[in-house]
């Protein structure tokens, strides 16, 4: 009988063992950098978080990601349609309605106009509305996509399609895909790094930040602005530094003697875990204190040390990137304006919950700006679909104004990391039901994001059960447009 590790060296295909081996060379390029100390013990596994070289040179070098769970109003905030507001009240035409599903409209609804009060910004002409008075003093940062579209008009599946290019669980995350073709510049910090306000997870759950198939070392690691930065990182009662390094080393020992053996990723997954949260243990503390920031930073972006906010997060995700995180997700919810009461309604609800959003996301554009790092970071903010230009049925009679779920057309933007600054791609049509120039679907914005980070998204793979997988699934084109 042909001994185990023998015959899983002879299974291995070449594409495995280049894989491999691209792993490898990282490691050692990691380990003479940081003259030879890449690990925190000897260790003859290499290390899969080690820096990778992307397919081609780009500009960005990490991401930050805004998501604005349920998804704002793009018509009250980036997409100004003056025709919608002179018809405002009259019945939706037919003919654009026909044979369409809506979350939680039936029958023929009223059109509606915004009430809110927009202009144009910046050298670019940006058009902004009054509920984003900060984001106005940096339009020309900013590029707007107002023809995005999806298939899904549900929270959880169209979340799920934006964030693993498919409506069903399983899939790796964007984020996931990230860390996998780049690696972390940072052994002390996870690659991957997701910050919640608001106390709700994501709707689609930890599968918008999972690994899916791909080695759970790229999953994201959810950390705390409030208490322990991570749950159960840190040392159990009774344990010191010490004796918890005695006992990973010995935990090493016996994942190698499996690794050898068996040569079954999650191994070396696991080995990469345990020293990375043990190395965490010192890193994060330092990293999540906001209190080593000045005044004026914190004044500037609206942060309070000790507070759980999307403040806080954005103030984070800016330390995060500084040491070398590669991709940082923030989740924010509260983005679902039905206008089922005062806090969903468009007019004082929306100025209220902008006000949380706005200054921190300006603030953050400005400081990175400030530090050299908006070059190569890529900030984006949107929601997993747009808003409908009618009533919401529901509260079609009630005094608070507000839209239901709609994937036919929205907006959302980027700004940084090699795209276009002050740039408004693709239109909607007079009364924002359809887009009516450059579409970008999902998967054309997932592949232009790769594109970004330097990779070819038709060749940024993993086999799994027989084929290879990507992000954008089978098909996706980048939008070369918007990137400067």
């Amino acid at each position: 009988m042909m001994n185990p590790h023998l015959e899983n060296i002879h299974l291995r295909t070449r594409r495995q063992f280049l894989a491999d081996a691209q792993f490898g060379v990282g490691a050692l390029a990691l380990s003479s950098l940081m003259g030879g100390s890449a690990s925190a013990a000897t260790s003859s596994v290499v290390n899969p978080l080690a820096p990778k070289t992307p397919h081609f040179l780009s500009k960005a070098k990490r991401v930050i990601y805004l998501h604005l769970t349920g998804s704002p109003p793009h018509l009250d905030l980036y997409d100004y349609k003056p025709e919608l507001v002179k018809m405002s009240g009259q019945d939706a035409p037919e003919s654009f309605i026909k044979g369409k599903r809506f979350a939680f409209t039936s029958g023929t609804p009223k059109l509606l106009g915004t009430p809110r009060t927009f202009k144009q910004y910046g050298q670019g002409g940006v058009w902004l509305s009054d509920a984003l008075p900060n984001l106005q003093t940096v339009a020309d940062e900013m590029c707007v996509i107002k023809s995005m579209f999806t298939e899904q008009f549900n929270h959880a599946p169209a979340e799920l399609l934006l964030y693993t290019g498919s409506a069903r669980p399983g899939r790796p995350s964007m984020g996931a895909w990230a860390t996998y073709g780049l690696g972390s510049e940072n052994e002390n910090l996870p690659g991957f790094v997701v910050l919640i306000s608001s106390g709700v997870q994501p709707n689609g759950g930890k599968n918008s930040y999972g690994s899916g198939f791909l080695p759970s070392v790229y999953q994201g690691v959810q950390c705390r602005s409030k208490g322990d930065p991570v749950l159960y990182a840190s040392d159990p009662a009774g344990m010191n530094r010490d004796l918890r390094r005695d006992t990973l080393d010995t935990l090493r020992d016996l994942n190698e003697i499996q690794a050898q053996e068996m040569g079954h990723p999650e191994t070396l997954t696991r080995i990469a875990q345990y020293e990375l949260a043990f190395r965490m243990q010192m890193s994060v503390p330092e990293v999540m204190d906001i209190t080593k920031e000045t005044k004026e930073t914190l004044d500037a972006y609206g942060a309070q040390p000790g507070a759980a906010s999307f403040a806080n997060n954005c103030l984070l995700a800016r330390r995060l990137c500084e040491q070398g995180v590669r991709y940082v997700q923030l989740f924010d919810w509260g983005w679902d304006f039905h206008g089922t009461g005062p806090g969903e309604a468009l007019t004082d609800g929306l100025t209220n919950k902008c006000a949380t959003m706005d200054k921190p996301v300006a603030a953050l554009i400005k400081d990175l700006k400030q530090r050299d790092m908006l070059k190569d970071t890529l900030i984006i903010c949107g929601g997993e679909f747009g808003r409908t230009p009618f009533r919401e049925g529901r509260t079609a009679a009630s005094a608070n104004l507000g839209r239901d779920h709609f994937p036919d057309c929205y907006s959302m933007w980027m700004a940084g990391g090699g795209v276009k600054g002050g740039y408004s791609h693709g239109e909607s049509d007079d009364l924002g039901f359809s887009v009516a120039k450059d579409k970008v679907h999902i998967h054309d914005l997932q592949a232009t994001i790769m594109q970004l980070l330097g990779f070819d998204h038709t060749k940024l793979t993993y086999r799994f059960q027989g084929r290879d997988y990507r992000l954008t699934d089978v098909h996706g084109e980048v939008v070369k447009q918007v990137i400067a």
